[in-house]
């Protein structure tokens, strides 16, 4: 056990200690959140002149981070399932997502999804961003998914049969949760290499994080300091998102590893 969990009293139970740890990091991120830019304002300067670029990008960037996220879920969910699917059509739909997603890098997708897509969709530099970030994460988060519903034991399909529920009660009650519980470690770990991607939101004009540092060095020619500035922005989010994920993994551990 590491990080926060590790703080807790012993004599806690895993899930108490889980549900804590969320709860801190949480609003120690919402705490970051509100002094950074106060924070920063007391760094000499390039940081001190910028630091409200620099707290605007932080924003942005969880709030890419946030809706791909919640898009890539949904498209990882349906693009697992359709892998599985009976039905050719579907399978090979899904297949060809995953194989054009997963193949082709990131900075090319949001390039597409911003200049290619008919312009009568009217996306802005943000959604096309999310688009792109949610399309792409979704494709790995597939894979993970699916890899989870596979390796849940078949003796569980055959219980709930037994049972008498139908294939679609069976897997909607029975094997998918315990799928997305096993696939859980990977799905947490794309979150938060999403947070990372999100930067490659730059190429459209996206003013998040690395954005404003990329801006703010272009003024100024000064990188060390501000560049220095953007990677500890990042290292806190990460680290606060790596204790989240790290707790919810923690407590939803389906075979009680965790200690």
């Amino acid at each position: 056990m590491n990080g926060l969990l590790a703080v807790w009293p012993r004599e806690w139970s895993r899930e108490r200690r889980s549900t804590a740890t969320i709860a801190v990091a949480s609003l120690a991120l919402l705490l970051f959140l509100w002094v950074l830019g106060r924070l920063l304002s007391l760094l000499p300067d390039p940081v001190h002149t910028w630091a409200g670029e620099f707290a605007k990008g932080t924003v942005v960037t969880l709030e890419l981070t946030i809706a791909s996220g919640l898009l890539g879920m949904v498209m990882g969910v349906l693009a697992a399932v359709a892998k599985m699917s009976r039905i050719w059509p579907v399978r090979l739909v899904a297949e060809f997502y995953i194989w054009v997603l997963r193949g082709t890098p990131l900075l090319v997708q949001i390039l597409f999804v911003y200049f290619a897509l008919p312009s009568r969709l009217s996306l802005t530099e943000f959604h096309s961003a999310v688009l792109a970030l949610g399309l792409n994460v979704g494709a790995y988060n597939a894979e993970a998914i699916r890899a989870g519903i596979q390796a849940v034991p078949k003796g569980q399909t055959e219980a709930a049969r037994s049972l008498g529920l139908k294939p679609l009660q069976t897997f909607r009650h029975v094997v998918f949760p315990q799928g997305m519980k096993i696939a859980l470690p990977p799905l947490v770990n794309n979150i938060v290499a999403l947070l990372k991607d999100s930067s490659l939101a730059y190429s459209i004009g996206v003013l998040e994080l690395a954005n404003a540092g990329n801006r703010a060095n272009a003024q100024t020619f000064l990188p060390i300091p501000l560049f220095t500035t953007t990677a500890a922005i990042y290292l806190v989010l990460t680290t606060v998102m790596t204790q989240i994920s790290g707790a919810i993994e923690h407590q939803l551990d389906v075979e009680g590893r965790a200690v």
